[in-house]
C-alpha cells in the first residue's frame, strides 16, 4: 500500500460531476461543459466513475492534455472498453481519456489562442479555452481525487520510451511510480501552472507517464501503460486478479540533459530511445542537402536514451536525443 495516502472525500457520500451523482457501487459518465466553438459546437469533457461498494481511495487517469498525444489517449480508452475499472474490489476511478478536445480535432496540443492547457492550471472561469478546461479540472474533479496518473506521449517528432516522471519532493509519487513499474522512472521538478503542480499544491500524488510520438499510436507505450495502471489497482487491492506482466527492472533517473543539433541538416539517427550508449558512441549523422557534408553525432556522456527526434530535417540547436545519467537500479 501507499505509504499514509489519505482519502479527501467522505465515501458515502456521492461524487459529483457534471451535474450527475454517483454513490457507491454505482457507475455513470458525465460531461462537463467547458465552452463552445464559434460554430456554436459544444466543447464538452467526458469523464467516467467507476464506483465500489467498498471504501477506498479515488484514483484518476486522464489522457489527452495535449490533443495530439493519442497514445495517453488511448490507454484511458482501452482500459475502459476492457472494463479494467468494472466491479472495483474497493475505491472509485475518475476516467477521462481525452481532456483537451479542440487539441484531439485539430491534431495539436494547444487551444484556439494557442495557450498550453498544461501550462494553464489552476486555471480561471472566464478566461480562454485552456484556462477553462484547467479550472474545470481543478474545482470539478480533483476536490474527490486522492492519487493522480496523467498519461501523456513526446511532442512533435518527439519519441519518448515509455517512462514515469514524478517529483522527489513527494515520497507518495515516488512509491507510485515504483509500482507503476517502467523501465525509466525519472526524477523532474514540478512546473510552474501544470496539472501535476496543482494536484501537488492539493496535496495529490500524481505521475506522469509518457510514451511514444505525438499523433502516431505506438503498441509497446500503450502495453507498458496499461500493464503498469493494472500494477497500480492490484498494489492498492482495488482490483484483484488483473493479469499484468512481472515487475520489470526499472533505473531511477536523476538528470536528464538534451543532445542539440550542432549543425543544421538531414537528420538520420543510429541509436533509439531504450538504449545505453557510451560517452563519444556515435548516435547519428546530419546530411547537408547537396551530399558534400557529413557530420557525425556523438554522445556528450554515458546514459540512456530516454527519448529521441523522428524529424527528417533539423535546424542547428534543435534537440535530438535525450539522455538520462546519474541513473540507480532498483
Amino acid at each position: 500500500m501507499i505509504e499514509n495516502l489519505e482519502t479527501k472525500h467522505t465515501f458515502e457520500e456521492p461524487i459529483e460531476v457534471g451535474g450527475v451523482s454517483v454513490y457507491p457501487g454505482e457507475y455513470a459518465q458525465a460531461n462537463i461543459n467547458v465552452g463552445r466553438l464559434p460554430s456554436d459546437t459544444r466543447i464538452d469533457i467526458k469523464a467516467h466513475i467507476f464506483r465500489s461498494k467498498n471504501p477506498g481511495p479515488c484514483m484518476l487517469v486522464v489522457g489527452g492534455v495535449h490533443g495530439d498525444e493519442i497514445n495517453g489517449i488511448e490507454i484511458v480508452r482501452k482500459a475502459i472498453e476492457e472494463d479494467l475499472f468494472s466491479d472495483l474490489e474497493r475505491g472509485s476511478i475518475i476516467a477521462i481519456p481525452l481532456l483537451n478536445v479542440f487539441g484531439f480535432i485539430n491534431f495539436s496540443r494547444e487551444v484556439p489562442d494557442g495557450k498550453d492547457v498544461n501550462r494553464s492550471f489552476p486555471g480561471i472561469r472566464s478566461g480562454s479555452l485552456a484556462s477553462r478546461v484547467a479550472n474545470t479540472m481543478t474545482k470539478k474533479i480533483l476536490p474527490f481525487v486522492d492519487f493522480a496518473m496523467d498519461f501523456h506521449t513526446g511532442g512533435s517528432s518527439r519519441f519518448n520510451y515509455p517512462q514515469i516522471r514524478y517529483s522527489k519532493t513527494d515520497r507518495q509519487a515516488e512509491e507510485l511510480a515504483i509500482v507503476f513499474g517502467t523501465k525509466y522512472i525519472i526524477q523532474k521538478p514540478l512546473i510552474p501552472k501544470s496539472f501535476r503542480k496543482t494536484a501537488h499544491d492539493m496535496n495529490i500524488p500524481t505521475i506522469v507517464f509518457e510514451g511514444g510520438e505525438s499523433v502516431r499510436l505506438d503498441g509497446h507505450s500503450i502495453s507498458v501503460g496499461l500493464q503498469g495502471m493494472k500494477r497500480v489497482l492490484a498494489h492498492l487491492e482495488m482490483k484483484h486478479e488483473v493479469v499484468f506482466d512481472s515487475q520489470v527492472k526499472s533505473l531511477m533517473i536523476a538528470r536528464t540533459a538534451w543532445l542539440r543539433a550542432p549543425y543544421s541538416g538531414i537528420f538520420i539517427w543510429s541509436k533509439a530511445s531504450g538504449a545505453f550508449v557510451n560517452k563519444g558512441e556515435p548516435l547519428g549523422v546530419l546530411k547537408d542537402a547537396y551530399g558534400s557534408k557529413s557530420i557525425t553525432v556523438s554522445a556528450t556522456r554515458d546514459g540512456h536514451i530516454i527519448g529521441h527526434s523522428n524529424a527528417s530535417v533539423v535546424n542547428q540547436g534543435d534537440a535530438l536525443f535525450h539522455i538520462g545519467f546519474n541513473f540507480t537500479a532498483l
